[in-house]
């Protein structure tokens, strides 16, 4: 039905790719609906600031891991596992961010709209993606 060219076609492959990182973001964005002890899209919804900028800092994290998955690896499978796992350090990195603030809980000040411990989170996420976008290349 289709030419063998059809699906290396750099259009297809693009849309392919897109499609399959929407999927992925839209799972991790429910784990970490799991992880969080806020409800993210509720608490955006009535207008607080530091949680909508964690949320961002992970959206942008996991969709930069991807983005180098995308770029090293030749089969949508190993993109697909690659960037899973970067998204599990991801996980991890935010768990170690509330046991290394023995003084604070991390997931009570961004549910108060703690807009500094907010700004750390979103960095955190954003930085360390490129570390480990680096790492699974």
């Amino acid at each position: 039905m289709f030419e063998e060219g059809f699906w290396t076609h750099p259009l297809v492959e693009t849309a392919g790719y897109f499609s399959v990182v929407v999927l992925c973001l839209i799972v991790a964005m429910v784990i970490f609906e799991v992880v969080t002890k806020y409800k993210n899209w509720e608490e955006i919804k009535s207008g607080n600031l530091a949680v909508a900028m964690a949320t961002g800092g992970k959206i942008f994290g996991v969709t930069n891991i991807f983005r180098f998955s995308i770029e090293q690896h030749t089969t949508l499978f190993e993109m697909i596992g690659w960037g899973l796992f970067g998204f599990v350090l991801l996980i991890f990195a935010y768990i170690l961010f509330e046991f290394l603030t023995p003084k604070f809980k991390v997931d009570e000040e961004i549910a108060r709209d703690n807009r500094s411990v907010g700004l750390i989170s979103m960095t955190i996420s954003v930085g360390l993606s490129y570390v480990i976008g680096a790492s699974i290349s």
